[in-house]
């Protein structure tokens, strides 16, 4: 009876489903704290590359603050999964979170105490990276506990949207607080905000890893022994195959500098747009994310917006339009969110329990790594041949790479949710 008044609403539904807030509670508060406090994140990633620059006025050391942040996300990215599949998930995420909240108060008294050392800035920055590598896995982990896997896609459509509201709002309300009251007011947001993740790990049950009953169940997990449970998976490989297609090949980020003014003529102003559509694309993506949850071809639908992605970057490279631009943009960040919801849910859904942690341990260091790489990647194409050719050509190249993928690798697209096999 239930399932018959709720299949037309199910049909209809455009919004994002909010059924994983009401049904669960622990969910609901991990949700509502991580929304909060990746808001306070983002003001505070602001408020430091401001007083880099204040400090040292100098735009290199303010992308040393990137590379101080890199390093151990992939190191400790892959340690922490291992952890998070060894220790109860709950403990891990309030021991990480409880240290990112000592390293705001950390920001607080130094900008009280007038103590302006670029190092001490470097330190909090790779320790809070330290602290966000150990947390992700552990809190990513938990999800697949706390809620059935049919709500898993609502859940990842309503992360994204935690993450790109951080990414917009994160900045901007730092901004204001930067320039009406200093960088003391920035830091302080963070730290209070951050008390509200802290209680909504307090509030979580224990969340020990299930054991398999197979004797190679490990005893104490390791890295090691995630790569090799990957390494025997394609499909589950395939998920991070594709995302790297379009972040190293296809990733813009570093050529808006250069198009802003070579293609339309504005300043940095319109930089600020070129980086804002594709995030303000993915907050959309999620907020209108009610469909993703009939979806069923997971892996299917994973290339589809790997290529839409790949496509509207491509498209990007040929319009002198700015408008026409920040569409584009915007339409590739739509996809982006569209294809993270299902590769977060083969990942939380197709992987036992007691490796979900490593798993998401690489799923860090991959969305980590890759857009740097294709900063790289973009920025040299644009300067051995022209910003044109970096976004033409690596969205044509994404696009081509993710098609050679699928043939190489049919079982991808044939991937069911109703019928979730690693």
């Amino acid at each position: 009876m239930t399932e018959t008044t709720e299949e037309p609403v199910h049909r209809t539904r455009i919004l994002a489903d909010l059924t994983p807030l009401r049904t669960s509670p622990d969910y609901r508060r991990l949700w509502f704290g991580n929304t909060v406090s990746w808001i306070g994140q983002g003001m505070t990633a602001l408020a430091v590359s401001l007083q880099v620059y204040d400090i040292t006025g100098s735009a290199f050391s303010v992308g040393l603050i990137g590379f101080c942040s890199f390093l151990p996300l992939v190191v400790f990215g892959l340690y922490g999964g291992a952890v998070a599949d060894t220790v109860d998930r709950r403990k891990l995420g309030l021991a990480s979170s409880s240290g990112s909240f000592v390293l705001a108060v950390a920001l607080v008294a130094a900008s009280v105490a007038g103590v302006e050392q670029l190092g001490l800035l470097y330190a909090v920055v790779a320790l809070q990276a330290v602290c966000f590598a150990l947390n992700s896995p552990a809190r990513s982990s938990m999800v697949a506990r706390l809620l059935p896997a049919e709500q898993l896609p609502a859940a990842n459509a309503l992360s994204s949207i935690t993450s790109t509201t951080g990414a917009l709002v994160g900045p901007m309300l730092g901004g204001l607080m930067v320039g009406w009251w200093g960088y003391r007011a920035a830091y302080t947001v963070d730290a209070v905000t951050f008390t509200a993740a802290l209680y909504a790990m307090w509030r979580l049950p224990s969340m020990l890893p299930e054991r398999g009953d197979d004797a190679g169940s490990e005893k104490r997990a390791s890295v090691v022994g995630g790569l090799r449970f990957l390494a025997a998976r394609p499909v589950l490989r395939m998920t991070f195959f594709t995302d790297l297609c379009a972040m190293v090949l296809a990733h813009p980020r570093a050529l808006f500098p250069v198009v802003a003014v070579v293609w339309y003529g504005g300043d940095a102003k319109t930089t600020g747009l070129l980086v804002a559509a594709p995030a303000l694309g993915a907050l959309l993506g999620g907020v209108f994310s009610g469909w993703l949850s009939r979806i069923r071809r997971h892996g299917l639908a994973v290339i589809a917006a790997v290529a839409c992605w790949g496509s509207a970057i491509a498209v990007f490279g040929l319009t002198r339009q700015l408008w026409l631009g920040l569409v584009l943009l915007a339409l590739a960040g739509c996809a982006d969110t569209v294809s993270m919801v299902f590769r977060n849910t083969m990942l939380q859904a197709a992987v036992p329990d007691e490796m979900r942690g490593r798993l998401q341990g690489v799923f860090i260091v991959v969305v980590a790594g890759g857009p740097r790489l294709g900063d790289f990647l973009a920025g040299s194409v644009a300067d051995l041949a022209s910003p044109t050719v970096a976004a033409t050509g690596g969205g044509i190249a994404c696009v081509v790479a993710v098609s050679l993928l699928a043939l190489k690798w049919r079982g991808f697209a044939r991937y069911d949710a109703r019928d979730a096999q690693p």
